[in-house]
């Protein structure tokens, strides 16, 4: 499973918007990974931003 696809299953998990250091938290990746993958998915549009700094799935 790669990044993005581990960072997908956390958003589909989780009942509210998560910031990417909470996504780090639970998912022991590198902020700065998260942060690059949040931004290819949301290029994607796999991904949505509800409000600043947090992201929830489509």
């Amino acid at each position: 499973m790669n990044y993005s696809e581990h960072i997908l299953n956390i958003l589909a998990l989780s009942d509210s918007p998560l910031k990417s250091s909470e996504i780090s938290d639970l998912s022991g990746i590198d902020k700065g990974i998260i942060d690059k993958a949040l931004k290819d998915l949301k290029k994607q549009e796999k991904i949505d931003s509800p409000k600043r700094c947090y992201y929830q799935e489509k």
